[in-house]
């Protein structure tokens, strides 16, 4: 359990559904996470946060953070994973249930008067969203990757080169 009052420096916000295949990824990683966390007690300086999909409400929570890292589950993607930096841009997602992370940012940017805290996309390689299926076994170990990737800290490192 988290005994400080401010969030932490930094924030990993996964996102997905779990019924649909690889879309399962950002919660499944999220829950790989959060064992690690409590289980090692590495990632003090990082909260925890999923989600089915990205709402304008989650602009909130990139407030008086240093860093954020998205992760979700993408097909467009190189394996096992891709990291890229994101800007503020207001998109078409606004307007519906599910906003882009880009969206997010644009959203914080207007609601905070200032520009959002450096925010970057983990997309994990995945495969099949079929209704009903279970995460495919390559998307899983581009997972794992992601996770190895996570925990080590090198993502960290490769944005503040």
């Amino acid at each position: 359990m988290n005994s400080r009052s401010s969030p932490a420096p930094v924030l990993i916000l996964t996102y997905g559904n779990p019924s649909r295949g690889d879309d399962a990824l950002g919660p499944s990683i999220f829950d790989m996470l959060e064992s690690h966390k409590c289980s090692s007690g590495d990632l003090d300086d990082v909260d925890l946060l999923t989600d089915f999909q990205l709402q304008i409400e989650h602009a909130v929570d990139l407030e008086d953070r240093e860093c954020i890292l998205f992760i979700d589950a993408g097909v467009s993607c190189i394996e096992p994973f891709e990291l890229q930096q994101l800007r503020p841009e207001r998109d078409d997602s606004f307007t519906t249930h599910a906003m882009s992370p880009a969206s997010v940012l644009s959203v914080y940017q207007q609601i905070n008067n200032s520009e959002p805290p450096p925010a970057y996309l983990l997309t994990i390689r995945a495969y099949k969203f079929g209704l009903g299926l279970p995460v495919s076994e390559a998307a899983t170990e581009n997972m794992l990757k992601a996770f190895q990737y996570i925990v080590s800290g090198k993502w960290l490192k490769s944005i503040h080169h």
